[in-house]
């Protein structure tokens, strides 16, 4: 049933189309990496303060992070909802792609430079304008109740989402929507089941050569090591020496089964140039994504050893930051039906035969045959959260509960949660192709491709927002739900407490934008000429 609110906040959408290409492409173009999104936030912020939202900087600890809030009291008697979304909108180093039907870096800037793979400015505005078609809806028919709107900064690092989830952000919440752009398949234009995303750590091991006159005797020179005496290896050995040992030891780490994967990224290397002073600092980062805690806690354990001994053997001392320590996901079915009536109302994002010719023009210049139907049929079909669940499972063993990775899982402990996939544009393949990674990356900014899947998301959104706020049998079911799955709600008997313990990680040599006399680069400058 469509409530004459859900025909308001569909008729919104539809009016403020252009706004949601424009604000898509702005935070396409802004392309800033974790914990270094300072532009794409203070857009969010002042869009939702002029849009009417109190809004709360720096959420969390995290400058790049915000919660906002909207309360209707039309109506309003005693404990009214609160209905939880929110935007992601970091880019991701060594991505950058223009809007183009051709291989180029964003104008005045390299390939190095951040770009956006998911796309995460896709997934942002498509929750904002499922959060102001909402508002509108509300005001206009006087629904009471209160939304809550958090910006969620590195969420390719899973930075934000514990750091927010043990400080409370979540908590008090009906509901929380959590929609990303799919992935892989089976979600595409469907919801998430049973089968939530897994746990995921990770941590960063900074190595520091700073008494290296430790490691041998002075020849007596004036300078304690001459050009030709001995000297410490220092920091970028004890790195190479923590990447190569646990590259070799990755297969005895967890048992072959589970899914999970463990990546590596040097942040910092040196600290000394090509002179006979050891390196004096370096770090390297690890993430792991695992289906439970105590795969993670024992890939950790083994990390550890390996950076205790690469440090003895070279000089240095090792100290090991937090990135993220976060818990696997909590199915919540009340909340997928509702949002899967919602996805049923929508229907699946439909291409225009705009979109389907510059498909057509990526094709030729990635060196293949241009197709009368460029994008993958999946893209425009729905498919019930039970069969992708049943394909999604069918490569899992039975005792597998979580498989994947994605950060949401901590909002699951704190709320009922939603999780949804909506297609972004996709390219079918020829046997034995792969398209190169800049066209899926130039796919998410070209507004003919992404608009699609930004108004089919910010559709499904508004409606599933909404019938949380209107009907109250089904906003209680899910409710009732959550306190069974976590054996009382938050602090009961089955319930996973927030594994956060740490300082957010903001202070690290983080890939991003600077400023120079040479003007605005990315961290990596351009080429010589």
């Amino acid at each position: 049933m469509v409530t004459a609110a859900a025909t308001s906040a569909l008729g919104f959408i539809e009016a403020h189309r252009a706004d949601l290409s424009s604000w898509t492409r702005t935070i396409f173009d802004f392309g800033e990496t974790a914990w270094r999104e300072y532009q794409s936030a203070d857009w969010y912020v002042t869009r939702l303060r002029q849009e009417g939202f109190d809004v709360e900087t720096g959420s969390g600890g995290m400058p790049t992070a915000f919660c906002a809030h909207w309360t209707n009291k039309a109506g309003m008697s005693g404990n009214s909802p609160v209905v939880g979304m929110y935007a992601e909108y970091d880019a991701v180093p060594g991505n950058c792609q223009d809007a183009s039907t051709v291989k180029r870096p964003r104008p005045g800037l390299n390939e190095h430079a951040g770009g956006h793979t998911d796309p995460h400015s896709g997934l942002g505005i498509s929750s904002l304008g499922g959060l102001l078609a909402t508002k509108a809806a509300m005001e206009k028919h006087g629904i009471a109740g209160t939304l809550r709107f958090t910006g969620e900064p590195a969420e390719k690092v899973r930075g934000s989402k514990p750091i927010h989830a043990a400080k409370g952000y979540y908590d008090g919440l009906d509901g929380m929507i959590s929609f990303h752009p799919f992935y892989m398949l089976p979600l595409c234009n469907t919801v998430r089941w049973d089968t939530h995303c897994g746990a995921a750590y990770s941590m960063i091991y900074r190595f520091i050569c700073d008494q290296p006159e430790r490691w041998g005797l002075s020849d007596g020179a004036p300078i304690p090591q001459s050009h030709s005496a001995v000297r410490a290896p220092g920091a970028n050995d004890a790195l190479m020496m923590m990447y190569m040992a646990s590259k070799a030891l990755r297969d005895s780490m967890l048992p072959h089964q589970g899914g999970w994967s463990i990546s590596e990224a040097i942040l910092t290397a040196g600290q000394a140039t090509a002179d006979n002073l050891p390196a004096g600092l370096a770090e390297i980062q690890y993430m792991m994504r695992v289906p439970t805690i105590a795969m993670a806690e024992q890939v950790t354990e083994a990390l550890d050893r390996n950076a205790e001994h690469a440090a003895a053997m070279t000089g240095c001392r090792v100290e090991r930051h937090w990135v993220c320590k976060s818990r696997p996901g909590l199915a919540n079915h009340a909340m997928a039906e509702i949002t899967w009536d919602a996805l049923n109302i929508v229907g699946p994002p439909h291409w225009s035969d705009g979109a389907k010719t510059i498909a057509r023009e990526i094709q030729l210049n990635a060196d293949i045959e241009a197709m009368e139907h460029p994008f993958i049929d999946e893209c425009e079909r729905l498919i019930s959260p039970h069969e992708a669940e049943a394909i999604l499972r069918r490569d899992l063993p039975p005792s597998q509960i979580n498989s994947t990775s994605d950060d949401y899982t901590d909002m699951t402990w704190h709320a009922p949660t939603v999780r949804f996939y909506v297609a972004r544009p996709a390219l079918k393949a020829p046997k034995g192709f792969a398209y190169p990674g800049w066209v899926m990356n130039a796919l998410g900014g070209l507004p003919e491709t992404i608009d699609p899947m930004v108004n089919c998301a910010a559709r499904t959104i508004a409606l599933t927002a909404l019938r949380l706020f209107e009907d109250e049998a089904a906003r209680g079911k899910a409710r009732q739900e959550f306190i069974e799955r976590t054996g009382g709600g938050i602090g009961g008997a089955k319930w996973i407490a927030p594994l956060c313990d740490y300082e957010p990680p903001i202070h690290f040599r983080w890939p991003e934008y600077i400023t120079t006399a040479r003007g605005r680069e990315w961290w990596i400058p351009n080429a010589p000429q």
